[in-house]
């Protein structure tokens, strides 16, 4: 069946090596094409999980999946929020799916409320479904740009900004009303 000259024949040996430095010149030659039309895998969502408690803004270009509890604002491209989860303060991404609770303002261009969604402030959208059995009060809006005008809108009418140019949270607000409602006594 086998014969010797076929295993130590020359041919074949000296065959195989000249074209595998061709094939290794040409991914080197593509490359560069190959490079540029290849996107890199797309990250992994970061996970807040159940047992985690932030009380803070969360700012991220990236993806969140929230288990946890959040006190304050949450800015990212797509944010899921889990059926454990409870955000108190505004939420804005470009794709927004609630599974758990939101008390808050919720911006996006598209927002689902799953049956499971419980969400107690207004909903500023481009596009919106809310499944059966999803919990919302509040109001909608439909707006083209959903996404801008973050905390500016929040601003007590009267009442100006901080130097910064946003406002802390709900703790610089709470002393904002009272200057205003001084400033409309004096008027």
């Amino acid at each position: 069946m086998f014969s010797k000259s076929k295993i130590n024949e020359p041919g074949p040996k000296a065959a195989e090596p000249a074209p595998a430095p061709a094939a290794e010149s040409a991914p080197v030659s593509r490359s560069g094409d190959y490079s540029s039309t290849v996107h890199k895998p797309k990250p992994s969502p970061s996970v807040l999980s159940s047992d985690l408690h932030i009380t803070g803004n969360v700012k991220t270009t990236g993806d969140i999946q929230v288990e946890g509890t959040v006190e304050g604002d949450i800015r990212a491209h797509l944010l899921t929020i889990g059926e454990s989860a409870t955000i108190k303060g505004e939420v804005t991404a470009d794709d927004v799916v609630i599974n758990g609770r939101i008390v808050g303002r919720v911006r996006g261009l598209k927002v689902r409320l799953t049956s499971t969604a419980r969400v107690e402030g207004d909903i500023i959208h481009k596009t919106i479904a809310i499944e059966s059995g999803a919990h919302f009060e509040g109001s909608v809006q439909r707006q083209d740009d959903p996404l801008t005008g973050g905390s500016q809108s929040r601003q007590t009418p009267g009442v100006q900004a901080p130097a910064g140019g946003q406002q802390a949270g709900g703790q610089q607000t709470a002393q904002a009303k009272p200057q205003a409602a001084s400033q409309k006594r004096g008027a």
